[in-house]
């Protein structure tokens, strides 16, 4: 499949940008400027952004605690992401929500759950409104190794192959859940295998070459659009980070295994292709980067000189039933 230079570099600015905004998030949160948690998504990079690539404005998803990257590949506003991380007023969810529950419904992005697993059925929603609706929409969930240990997981993936539901399952196999290892919580080494359990197709892809995951779900958006049902696929990927920022939670991953990953950095992958390939020059790719930074300053200049919400405003928005 023949992909065109503008959207390789497209593909290569949003890994950039999500990088660039999570090492920015890390290094406030350590700082000590960001409260609560945060889940960074460097070295999944890949992932978000060739999914998402695939998917048209109306069409949605879901996403979990490490949501960042999904939020930025989908088109959302960083300022509002920064704001809301930071806990402002100006942020998506009035800073009521923080890094973990970003939502959008004018991108589709219907929201992170902190939540392991929770987005699944979510999703299974969103995408039987997408059926009623009969405007070819797709919905798309995110979620790791570790939710497919979930209940969410295995009722999900069933009621979407009974109602031949228009949803991709994307699981972020990045090998660890918190610090248990997927070799020991999970009973076979491909979880895109699950599938066959519920009459679905599965398939497998290298999660951190962005062109690939690009090309496998072009193929899979495609197929469910027309009505084929939901797929199981599993994009084997690593976080270069710990489960969540901050040292109160020691990384119990060998030392070694991190820095053999590092050197399978899907952003530097990337632009390697991209500057053999003679489609970008080490200068166009700086003056892209310093282009990137330079809008990242301007959403932590706009979080830090948004308010925070008042006291009261913690009684808006809640709603029961």
């Amino acid at each position: 499949m023949a992909i065109g230079n503008k959207e390789l570099i497209k593909l290569y600015r949003t890994m950039l940008t999500i990088r660039r905004f999570e090492e920015r998030v890390s290094r406030e949160f350590l700082q000590g400027n960001i409260l609560g948690y945060v889940h960074s998504y460097i070295g999944e990079e890949a992932i978000a952004t060739g999914v998402c690539s695939n998917l048209r404005l109306d069409d949605r998803i879901i996403s979990y605690h490490r949501g960042h990257g999904h939020c930025i590949a989908k088109g959302a506003d960083i300022k509002r992401m920064m704001a809301e991380i930071y806990g402002k007023k100006t942020g998506y969810c009035k800073g009521k929500g923080g890094s973990m529950h970003i939502a959008d419904f004018s991108i589709g992005m219907l929201g992170a759950n902190g939540i392991v697993g929770s987005g699944l059925p979510i999703a299974t929603g969103a995408a039987l409104a997408a059926q009623l609706e009969g405007k070819d929409r797709v919905a798309v969930v995110f979620f790791g190794d570790g939710a497919c240990q979930e209940g969410e997981f295995h009722e999900s993936l069933s009621l979407a192959s009974i109602w031949k539901l228009p949803l991709i399952f994307v699981c972020e196999n990045n090998l660890y859940a918190a610090t248990t290892p997927a070799r020991y919580a999970i009973p076979i080494e491909d979880i895109y295998k699950k599938a066959d359990s519920y009459a679905m197709p599965g398939t497998v892809v290298d999660g951190n070459d962005v062109v690939a995951v690009y090309e496998v779900v072009k193929e899979l958006v495609a197929r469910t659009r027309a009505g084929g049902g939901p797929v199981l696929l599993e994009c084997k990927t690593y976080r270069w980070h710990g489960h969540f920022e901050g040292t109160y939670l020691p990384d119990v991953r060998p030392a070694e295994e991190i820095e053999a990953w590092k050197k399978k950095c899907p952003v530097a992958r990337m632009e390697r292709r991209l500057l053999e390939a003679g489609i970008l020059t080490r200068q166009e790719i700086e003056a892209m980067d310093k282009q990137i930074l330079a809008q990242i300053e301007d959403a932590i200049k706009y979080a830090l000189e948004s308010p925070l919400p008042d006291p009261e405003e913690a009684l808006e928005d809640v709603f029961s039933v």
